[in-house]
């Protein structure tokens, strides 16, 4: 069959659109421009609405100077710092921007802060356990010990990244647990897990599971007793994915960040409350001696001698100079204007949800733009947080259930991230369809698949305190 006149059929009207797209191999001949357009665009229809995704800490919405931006300077690889020379610069204003608001030593006097720009935090995390782990190799070869058993200590409620670096660099992952008493990282519970092996300890800043803050302080205090006591040097690497963006703006008097003695590296990630779209992340080390040399490389294949921190190699340099933008286009007081905003949206959220009085929650404070909550034991409901979930999502929300980490595994969560973009009138909304949804759910007779399925798999219910 001759192919039709691309030029003056219309989309609808083209062969293409009377066939299933290609789905396993390349389609033989290429595909007019509008067309392929079309179908690209329109199987993207299917997926959910971003803005409506109150699941993810990622940015959704950036305006249209910054969405200009990116476009214009997505063939720029960042990488390569000899062809473009001018986003390598932006991106060391970038970290010198984000090592002052850390209080970094280096950022005194103007000079350039060590650190990089990185595909989202997990890279920047990746990073951070990274040096730690080579500066206590190092340590141990000095003093003729042997280095073949590494660990770090983090709370139960980690990101999954950190569970990939325990795996990939053979390093043993030793968690705290998070329970109802102990609902963030308990120093001296830390303390009780070091030993001359412990490379670094890591608390969060935004936990993804909890929205709250470990205790940064509380845990350099307890970590500089202990160091002074053994000779170790078991230092902190804060993963600061949420709270990296916050803490400087909303809570500036709280000491979490270089300003304490233990804090050597903190990662972030510039695509959630940095308000970049994904995916860029940041690294930023107290001084350049904590970088070990052998995470410093050098290629002279692009044209001069390049230095290479991060561990992924080519990758979008308009997520910097996005980055950037929003920096000095939003400047201090804009990115206060905006997480305050946001935490208002949360704590509007969190008022309308305790008012219907079925939900408890954790705690009343409410550090970072996201928030969990529970359902109250009531032994004749006939449903869970799950079914509620899915009606959610029937209405386009999307607002996760899920379990909480080992130890509290027995209590079913939902969170709310409130980014920018995530107005009060959007949030009211949501309540509304929450209220209709609980309507419709307290009028089952019979148990869900889920309660029936819960039930047995917890007999009884444990309150949170």
């Amino acid at each position: 069959m001759l192919k039709k006149d691309l030029v003056d059929t219309p989309v609808f009207g083209s062969n293409e659109e009377q066939c299933v797209a290609p789905k396993t191999e390349l389609p033989r001949e290429g595909t007019a421009e509008n067309i392929a357009y079309q179908i690209v665009h329109d199987e993207a229809m299917l997926d959910g609405n971003s803005r409506l995704n109150l699941a993810t800490f990622v940015t959704t919405w950036m305006d249209d100077s910054a969405r200009r931006i990116m476009t214009e300077t997505m063939d720029k690889n960042m990488i390569d710092k000899t062809e473009y020379p001018q986003t390598a610069e932006i991106e060391r204003r970038c970290v010198n921007m984000i090592a002052h608001l850390w209080h970094s030593p280096e950022a005194v006097g103007g000079q350039y802060c060590m650190g990089t720009s990185t595909v989202g935090s997990s890279e920047a995390c990746m990073l951070g356990g990274l040096s730690a782990l080579f500066r206590w190799k190092k340590r141990r070869q000095a003093a003729g010990k042997p280095t073949d058993r590494p660990n770090f200590i983090i709370s139960s409620c980690f990101q999954v990244v950190w569970e990939k670096f325990a795996i990939y660099w053979d390093v043993e992952m030793r968690t705290v647990p998070v329970t109802a008493d102990h609902i963030t990282l308990d120093p001296q519970q830390v303390v009780d897990l070091c030993d001359e092996n412990t490379i670094c300890v890591v608390p969060i800043l935004g936990v993804t599971i909890t929205g709250l803050n470990d205790d940064v302080k509380a845990l350099n205090t307890a970590l500089d007793r202990l160091n002074a006591r053994t000779g170790w040097e078991i230092c902190i690497h804060v993963d600061a994915a949420t709270g990296g963006f916050i803490l400087p703006f909303i809570y500036p008097n709280v000491e979490w960040d270089f300003k304490l003695k233990w804090v050597l590296s903190i990662s972030t990630s510039g695509h959630k409350f940095g308000l970049v779209y994904p995916g860029v992340g940041w690294i930023v080390w107290k001084d350049k001696s904590y970088l070990p040399d052998e995470m410093n490389f050098a290629v002279n294949y692009l044209g001069a001698e390049v230095p290479s921190i991060s561990i992924n190699f080519s990758r979008p340099g308009n997520q910097v100079l996005a980055q950037y933008y929003q920096l000095i286009r939003l400047g201090w007081k804009g990115y206060h204007d905006v997480q305050a905003s946001s935490i208002n949206v949360c704590l509007y959220l969190r008022d309308r949800l305790k008012e219907m009085g079925i939900f408890e929650f954790f705690t009343d404070e409410m550090p970072n733009p996201l928030f969990v909550w529970k359902l109250k034991d009531d032994p004749s409901r006939k449903w869970t947080l799950y079914d509620l979930s899915d009606r959610l999502h029937i209405q386009g929300w999307q607002v996760p259930a899920y379990t909480m980490p080992a130890a509290m595994e027995n209590v079913i969560i939902m969170r709310i991230v409130a980014r920018q973009g995530v107005g009060i009138d959007l949030a009211d909304l949501l309540i509304k369809d929450i209220r209709t949804c609980v309507a419709q759910l307290d009028t089952l007779q019979n148990p869900t698949n889920s309660a029936e399925e819960w039930k047995k798999r917890r007999p009884s219910f444990n309150h949170i305190r």
